[in-house]
């Protein structure tokens, strides 16, 4: 007993089986393993299947003696596609079929090792609307923590949703989208229906998604403390609304950022890399090598979002009439529907060939702090927002559900790193939005960019608003053993 006292901390982190999830909570994953810790990171098989695939997950962690990688079912046939509509078919095959299987893996002695060299688990980092991890702590009495990786200020407005509905707010009265929201305490002066969560617009409080998120603020506040991938700069004022709530949050971000300084503060030998679950198309890199600086905008909706035919002919034709310089991601699963099987327009061909450049995934973080890179078009996932903040890109948000609608409206009002263009698919509001972020007001966004950036870049550093929450949560795990 002894020895097995002597022996680090043993924490098992388990992400929500989706890309932004995955990518965030593989580098709290490392993190953790600088800090001395034994880690168990626990994925499903689909999800570790594709990591293997397209990433060097199996030998990046190779260095930490204490790291494994266990793999658990998420109950769902192997082409089920997990994402997008079909989403909580997948949170709803969890909670039934892969909550008994956690539980037996917490409860059977499979985490430690023979030798006696691993402790058993000391405590749980689990995503924080995966509520059945909670449930299993509880029922075996380890310490958990939640982390979200989903934006704070949408966070807040799921934590509000018991408040909308007993003021009246929700559902909506009529079908006034820019009616102003005031049941979210510090949104009052600038939230309005339509930048709140996509699915708020159902109207109908049966909803599977309206259910599932307006116990937020109840399931996080079950957990020893709240894991969030922000900064107290750029997040402070939700924070402190949030803590009424939840009062024990760590805000360690950018997670991203966190891990790259961590990796040049340990000389390590560890090359870049990738927590993709698609193939990365690294040509991109090449191309934005000879571009002037800050000179192209680059477009990505993210891993999930779909379009038309017709919205990718709007934003085509918008992208080349504004007559920037463009890298585009277009996943080979992003049109809905018809596979982009219609002929390219002459016009749009030509001006695409003159100064654009499409891939089908891109390593984005590298894409984001390229020199040529002047503004960013995105869906406004959160890890896109704060890898567009952390290198100093305005942004352009069209978004397409969760918190995005909340996240972009944040960019434009409350931050003022870019435009919002929600609800719009129009080429020539694209072609003005471009000019505008690119050209018009290049300066004035860049300013105010630089400056955020200048402050995500400082919370990192010794003495640091996230460097000492880093600290503090180290310290609180080290704690359990």
């Amino acid at each position: 007993m002894d020895e097995q006292q002597s022996l680090p901390p043993h924490v098992l982190i388990f992400p929500l089986p989706l890309q932004g999830p995955v990518n965030s909570m593989v580098k709290l994953a490392q993190l953790l393993c600088f800090s001395g810790m034994h880690i168990t990171l626990l994925l499903t098989e689909n999800i570790h299947n594709r990591l293997v695939r397209h990433t060097n997950i199996s030998s990046r962690f190779d260095q930490f003696a204490g790291f494994q990688i266990k793999t658990i079912s998420d109950g769902l046939p192997e082409d089920h596609p997990r994402e997008g509509s079909k989403f909580l078919e997948l949170f709803d095959s969890l909670k039934l079929k892969t909550k008994p299987l956690f539980k037996y893996m917490l409860t059977s002695g499979l985490l430690c090792s023979d030798d006696g060299k691993r402790r058993p688990v000391d405590c749980i980092i689990a995503d924080g609307v995966l509520g059945f991890t909670c449930d299993v702590a509880d029922e075996i009495g380890l310490p958990i923590f939640c982390v979200r990786t989903i934006s704070p200020c949408c966070l807040w407005i799921f934590f509000c949703l018991p408040k909308l509905i007993e003021s009246g707010e929700y559902p909506f009265k009529d079908d006034d989208l820019d009616e102003p929201i005031r049941s979210v305490p510090g949104a009052e002066n600038f939230l309005r229906r339509r930048d709140l969560p996509g699915f708020c617009r159902s109207g109908n409080l049966t909803d599977s998604n309206i259910q599932l998120y307006k116990t937020e603020g109840q399931e996080n506040s079950r957990a020893y403390g709240l894991i969030l991938n922000t900064f107290e700069e750029l997040d402070g004022p939700t924070l402190n609304q949030m803590r009424t709530i939840c009062p024990n949050i760590y805000p360690i971000g950018p997670l991203h950022a966190n891990l790259k300084n961590k990796l040049y503060e340990e000389k390590t030998s560890l090359g870049p890399s990738s927590n993709s679950l698609w193939a990365e198309d690294r040509s991109c890199i090449n191309w934005l090598n000879n571009q002037p600086f800050k000179s192209v905008i680059y477009v990505s909706f993210g891993s999930i979002a779909t379009m038309t035919n017709e919205q990718l002919m709007e934003f085509w034709y918008g992208l080349v009439n504004s007559g920037q310089r463009f890298l585009w991601v277009i996943r080979p699963d992003s049109m809905a529907g018809d596979d982009r099987k219609n002929k390219i327009p002459a016009d749009i061909a030509e001006g695409t060939k003159e100064r654009g450049y499409i891939v089908g995934w891109a390593p984005q973080e590298e894409v984001l702090a390229h020199p040529a890179v002047g503004g960013f078009w995105t869906h406004c996932g959160w890890n896109s927002i704060l890898e567009s903040v952390y290198e100093g890109k305005p942004m352009i948000c069209w978004p397409y559900f969760m918190d995005q609608q909340v996240n972009s409206r944040f960019v434009e009002e409350v931050w003022g790193l870019g435009l919002d263009m929600k609800d719009t698919c129009d080429r020539e509001i694209v072609e003005k939005m471009v000019k505008d972020l690119m050209v018009v007001r290049k300066e004035e966004f860049l300013e105010r960019a630089n400056h955020m950036s200048k402050l995500a870049k400082n919370c990192l550093i010794e003495g640091g608003s996230s460097y000492s929450n880093f600290e503090r949560l180290v310290k609180d795990i080290k704690s359990f053993k």
